[in-house]
């Protein structure tokens, strides 16, 4: 059994070859919620739906978000209406008093409708239209996330962090936002001072505790040994480990993290900024120092860190599914040499 850590669009794409190198019946796969958003009252889960269409095969490749071929008919209208009407077209949050009221699992992520910032397909909206649906039946996201997973015929478990929510705000020199809107919305032009999990360990603005937890079911994944993929850090895995009881977790088994850096040199995303923004080196010893329970990591041939861990080299670069191939059997060589860590 293996479980991988998966947010953004790293992981996902080790993923899309790692079944030549494992099992795909013993493979579970934890995605970050907390890029999570609600727009016009439909909860929007971009790491599990990235993973969900990857695995499904009905995922668009070239922006590895949506499904492929996917018509934009409604969000389209959507534009046009708000444009119409004489409304700016983006990010549009609801009053502060509707983030926390009504379902729990969307709270400080509420977005209008109205100017929709995010363009989602029309399959793609059912697929949200659905999940919500059950969650206000009384499904938890863990459940719900199963029966989609059913749906897509997916040959993995897929499992969401938790049930309860977690979102990444982004603080500005100017506001604070939602992770979407800094990375969507702005394109990840902000400047960035400094980030927070909102949720995540009883911490949530206004005051009250939420304390949102890791469920059962991820704690069970994580007594197994766990891979990090090319995620970035901060946003992708960092709500994940900043719910209780996740880094402890992982100091309790063998964990193998590739690197999304050769040297200091970032492949793609919005790594670098964040990592800097929360004084962390933006390299691959930064990716290192954000993991210090990690056994053994994966790096470029290229990349000349000395982490003094075990360390195995390849092309880490994945474009294709042989390149992911290549970098999950170095995942598979480099969780031997974590396995022989004291």
């Amino acid at each position: 059994m293996v479980t991988f850590l998966s947010g953004g669009t790293g992981t996902p794409k080790l993923l899309s070859g790692a079944e030549s190198v494992f099992d795909p019946a013993e493979i579970t796969i934890v995605c970050n919620t907390g890029d999570d958003v609600e727009i016009a009252g439909h909860l929007v889960c971009p790491d599990l739906d990235t993973v969900l269409f990857e695995r499904g095969g009905v995922l668009d490749r070239e922006r590895w978000w949506g499904i492929d071929g996917d018509s934009t008919e409604t969000h389209d209208e959507l534009r046009a209406l708000s444009e119409k009407s004489g409304f700016d077209a983006g990010p549009r949050y609801l009053p502060n008093e509707r983030q926390t009221e009504g379902r729990d699992l969307a709270r400080w992520r509420r977005f209008s409708g109205v100017g929709e910032f995010m363009t989602i397909g029309d399959r793609d909206r059912a697929v949200h239209l659905f999940r919500t649906s059950l969650l206000d039946e009384g499904h938890t996201l863990t459940e719900v996330t199963r029966r989609l997973a059913d749906t897509f015929s997916l040959d993995v478990s897929l499992l969401p962090m938790s049930d309860d929510p977690v979102a990444t705000i982004i603080y500005t020199p100017e506001e604070s936002m939602h992770f979407q809107e800094f990375w969507v919305a702005h394109g990840g032009e902000p400047v960035v001072e400094d980030v927070e999990f909102r949720g995540a360990n009883g911490r949530e603005s206004g005051g009250q505790n939420n304390g949102a937890v890791p469920t059962a079911a991820v704690r069970d994944a994580l007594a197994d040994p766990v891979v990090i993929g090319p995620s970035n850090p901060v946003t992708s895995l960092g709500p994940l480990l900043a719910l209780d009881g996740v880094p402890a977790a992982l100091a309790e088994t063998t964990v193998v993290a590739v690197s999304p850096f050769v040297g200091e040199e970032l492949f793609s995303g919005p790594a670098a900024k964040l990592m800097a923004a929360v004084g962390v080196e933006p390299s691959t010893a930064g990716v290192a120092e954000s993991y210090p329970f990690a056994d053994a990591f994966v790096i470029d041939d290229a990349d000349p860190t000395d982490l003094g861990r075990p360390t195995v080299t390849t092309d880490i670069t994945i474009d294709e599914a042989g390149d992911s191939t290549r970098v999950a059997r170095a995942v598979e060589e480099a969780l031997e040499l974590g396995r022989e860590v004291p």
